[in-house]
C-alpha cells in the first residue's frame, strides 16, 4: 500500500510503499478513504506538541472507510461496509483502567506506547488495520459525502465532554474556546443534544458573529476583554447569571486567567469539565479557589477523549437530522499532497473547517 510515513521528528512526510497489513484474531482491514487532518498535525510532526511517538510511522488520526477483511470474531460487519475508524485504541486487558493510544497520533503512557507498536500505522494510508470494536458501522452513505462525514472526528472529542457533563435538555452550558474547530463542534452538538442556551466566549469576533449567525437566539456570544473578573461578570450576564455547566477545551497556548474567568462564572451546585490544553507544554496551571469549590458545591471533572460507545451515539445524532455535517466546509488533497495537506489544515484553523487526505 501507498502511505506517507514520519520517519524523523522535523522531517517532511515521505510517501512510500508499505508492505499490506494482515489481519489478525479481533481485527478489520479497512480501506481508507478519506482522513482528517488535525489542525495541529504540523506541531506532531515537528515534535512541538511532545507527542509520544514511536518512529518511523504513519500519522493520521481516525478515517471514513470500508471494510476491506474481517476477523473471525466478527458477527455484523461485512466486507464493504462503510465505517468510521474510531482512532482510540484500548487496551483489552483492563477495563477499569485501559491503557489508550490514538493510533497515528499519539500514546498515553508506556501501556499506550505498547500498543501502539501494533496498531503502528494511522490513517495517511491506503489500508489500515484496527480493533473490530474500532470499525463504528456508518450504514449506507453517498460517496460525494465521504468527506463531510470526517467531521465525526472532530465532534467526536467535545462529545466527549458533553457526555461527562451530563448536559441536559434546556441547560445552559458555556463552551470556553468556542470560536476554534473543536469548540465551535461542541456549540453544535450542545444544541442538537437539547441545550437551551450556549454561552460562547472568544476573541474572534468574525467568529463569533458566525455562531450568531448559523444558531441564532439560543447562542450568546461573549467578546473577551483579557481581564479576568470583567469577562466572568459577562459570561454570567450572557446565560442569565445561572450557567449549568461549562465545558473548557482551550488548546495549550490559552491563558489560564481565560479558563479561570470561565470556570467560575458557573452557578452554585454546577459541573465543571475540563478537556483543554493548558499546562500540556508547560507555563502555569490552573490555581481554583479551594473555598469557592467548597461552598458552592461544584464538580470539576477531568476528560480526556470519550466513552467507546460515543461515535455510535454521534452517528445516530447526525442520521435523526440533529447535527449537520454540511455546514463543516472541506478541503481535499491526495496521499500525494500529505505535507501540502497538513500544512493547510495549521494554516486554515477555525470554525467548521476540515482539511481531509483521500488515499
Amino acid at each position: 500500500m501507498n502511505a506517507a510515513i514520519l520517519r524523523s521528528f522535523g522531517e517532511s512526510l515521505e510517501i512510500v510503499n508499505l508492505p499490506d497489513p494482515s489481519l489478525g484474531t479481533g481485527e478489520v482491514i479497512v480501506d481508507v478513504v478519506a482522513a482528517p487532518v488535525l489542525s495541529y498535525m504540523n506541531e506532531v510532526i515537528s515534535g512541538e506538541r511532545q507527542n509520544l511517538f514511536d518512529l518511523p510511522q504513519v500519522p493520521g488520526a481516525g478515517a471514513i472507510g470500508r471494510v476491506r477483511t474481517v476477523g473471525p470474531d466478527a458477527t455484523r460487519l461485512s466486507v464493504g461496509d462503510w465505517v468510521f475508524c474510531d482512532p482510540a485504541v484500548r487496551s483489552r486487558d483492563g477495563a477499569l483502567t485501559p491503557d489508550i493510544t490514538l493510533q497515528g497520533l499519539s500514546a498515553r503512557g508506556e501501556g499506550g506506547l505498547k500498543l501502539q507498536k501494533y496498531f503502528r500505522h494511522g490513517s495517511f494510508a491506503e489500508q489500515m488495520r484496527i480493533p473490530t470494536e474500532n470499525a463504528v458501522p456508518l450504514g449506507s452513505i453517498n460517496q460525494a459525502d465521504v468527506v463531510q462525514w470526517c467531521a465525526v472526528s472532530t465532534a467526536l472529542v467535545p462529545y466527549g465532554g458533553l457526555l461527562a457533563a451530563n448536559l441536559q435538555p434546556g441547560e445552559t452550558i458555556l463552551v470556553n474556546g468556542a470560536t476554534g474547530s473543536f469548540g465551535s463542534a461542541c456549540v453544535a452538538l450542545a444544541l442538537a443534544m437539547g441545550a437551551g442556551c450556549v454561552v460562547a466566549p472568544g476573541r474572534n469576533e468574525l467568529a463569533l458573529e458566525d455562531l450568531s449567525r448559523r444558531f441564532g437566539h439560543r447562542v450568546r456570544t461573549v467578546k473577551l476583554s483579557g481581564n479576568e473578573n470583567v469577562d466572568r461578570t459577562n459570561m454570567q450576564e450572557a446565560g442569565s447569571g445561572s450557567i449549568d455547566c461549562v465545558l473548557d477545551i482551550l488548546p495549550p497556548s490559552a491563558s489560564t486567567k481565560s479558563v479561570r474567568a470561565a470556570v467560575m462564572s458557573v452557578r452554585p451546585y454546577g459541573r465543571v469539565v475540563l478537556m483543554g490544553g493548558v499546562g500540556m507544554l508547560g507555563g502555569p496551571d490552573l490555581e481554583i479557589h479551594y473555598p469557592w469549590i467548597m461552598r458552592n458545591c461544584i464538580t470539576i471533572l477531568g476528560q480526556w477523549l470519550y466513552p467507546m460507545e460515543a461515535p455510535s451515539k454521534l452517528i445516530s445524532l447526525v442520521r435523526a437530522g440533529l447535527l449537520s455535517l454540511n455546514q463543516f466546509e472541506v478541503s481535499t488533497f491526495s496521499l500525494d499532497q500529505a505535507n501540502a495537506a497538513v500544512e493547510h489544515a495549521a494554516a486554515n484553523v477555525g470554525p467548521f473547517r476540515i482539511t481531509v487526505i483521500q488515499p
